[in-house]
């Protein structure tokens, strides 16, 4: 078996500027994976984890060194020892992904045992300078009910409290990055939960939570930063409600898996989140989020443009697109 692999660079614009607790993204550049055979090509799309270090650059240096274990007809399973977890290893799992649907005729939802039904997305709110600002944004989102509200050390109470002033009929969660320290999240939480906010997501930093051991949170707790792939699982149980699965961080949808059945076993809650990107990069992500209890894969919401023929996105509501796009 001889493939043809090959990766490159691209850059989507986003709508507005993006911003959220440590950076604010004008544009959000990305790696695609393409592997053919007999005819079919699979593609993946992956930003990486920025947070740690990975570049578009740095991930297609790593794809390029395995080029030619993926023309040899490395698998799935080959790639978990290929690749550490990172942006690399989910553009080259998803394209596997891509490519097995189109040469097997079934499906990536089939394979991985879930339904490919419409899944309801948040629609995240950045941060913007006031709080009557964010509110703004969530009353023009007239359409959607489900809101996910970037947050970092200044008011949060009160861009939440704009939020829900202005749309009493949504959802919300919020997201910190990592932005306040143990006694902030004390003093927050409980108006947060006075304002029905559902979870909050990453409080404390990476490898600085272990306070939340001993911390009975009035509301549901989410770590993302703090949880990469299964090696994070036992230190998460006793500080998180729940986790939120990125398959930049854990390399792929077919290691996404496995962290899912292993959280789900735990008695964890389960978020699906991305990085951002195009619909190419929410598809692998659309699989997943048939198992979880919130789904954040509004990425293509935040560009200027998707790529043609990408998933259908109403009222909140993420489907399919009518023709073929990946891993069906």
């Amino acid at each position: 078996m001889k493939r043809q692999v090959s990766a490159h660079l691209e850059n989507w614009m986003a709508l507005i500027p993006f911003r959220i607790a440590r950076q604010t993204s004008d544009d959000f550049p990305c790696v695609v994976c393409e592997i053919g055979q007999d005819g079919r090509i699979g593609r993946g799309e992956a930003l990486g984890v920025y947070y740690l270090g990975e570049t578009e650059k740095s991930m297609l240096a790593q794809l390029d060194s395995i080029a030619g274990d993926l023309a040899g007809g490395a698998g799935r399973q080959e790639l978990l020892e290929l690749l550490p977890p990172g942006g690399a290893r989910c553009a080259a799992d998803a394209a596997l992904w891509d490519l097995e649907a189109q040469l097997s005729g079934t499906s990536a939802w089939n394979t991985a045992g879930v339904a490919p039904d419409p899944i309801e997305t948040v629609f995240t709110i950045g941060l913007e300078a006031e709080p009557e600002e964010m509110g703004a944004r969530a009353a023009a989102a007239s359409d959607l009910t489900l809101f996910k509200i970037k947050l970092n050390d200044d008011r949060p109470v009160e861009r939440v409290a704009a939020i829900r002033d202005a749309r009493p009929d949504s959802r919300l969660v919020v997201d910190v990055n990592e932005a306040w320290n143990f006694e902030r999240l004390k003093e927050v939480a409980p108006e947060l939960a006075a304002l029905d906010v559902k979870m909050i997501e990453q409080p404390l930093p990476r490898g600085k939570d272990s306070a939340l051991e001993d911390y009975e949170s009035p509301l549901p707790l989410c770590a993302d930063e703090s949880c990469q792939d299964t090696t994070d699982l036992d230190d998460l149980v006793p500080r998180y409600q729940m986790i939120n699965i990125k398959l930049d961080k854990t390399g792929g949808l077919t290691h996404g898996l496995e962290l899912a059945q292993a959280a789900r076993a735990k008695g964890l809650g389960l978020m699906v989140g991305c990085m951002g990107g195009t619909s190419l990069c929410m598809a692998p992500i659309h699989v997943l989020a048939q198992l979880a209890d919130f789904v954040d894969i509004d990425g293509p919401l935040l560009l200027k443009n998707d790529r043609l023929g990408g998933f259908d996105y109403d009222r909140g509501m993420v489907s399919l697109p009518e023709k073929r796009f990946w891993g069906v």
